[in-house]
């Protein structure tokens, strides 16, 4: 069971990456358009793209190193 987890971890990983990397091509390119509306278009879609990439990134982090509970956090001094 923890090797599907595993898998679904590192499937996250490196959708979030990919998509993160498009995201911020997609921003830096949009500096270059004429038009204005086009340009408020991809700004506001690549930046949404970053945000979920970001959010899956997160996630990842708080999966692979949980926050410690508060009974284990000084244990060391109880003894």
């Amino acid at each position: 069971m923890t090797i599907l987890i595993w898998i679904k971890n590192i499937a996250v990983l490196i959708l979030s990456s990919f998509f993160l990397i498009i995201g911020i091509n997609t921003l830096i390119g949009c500096y270059r358009l004429k038009n204005p509306i086009e340009f408020v278009m991809y700004f506001f879609s690549s930046s949404l793209l970053i945000l979920v990439c970001v959010a899956g990134l997160i996630y990842l982090f708080f999966r692979i190193f949980p926050p410690k509970q508060n009974n284990e956090i000084n244990n060391n001094d109880s003894e």
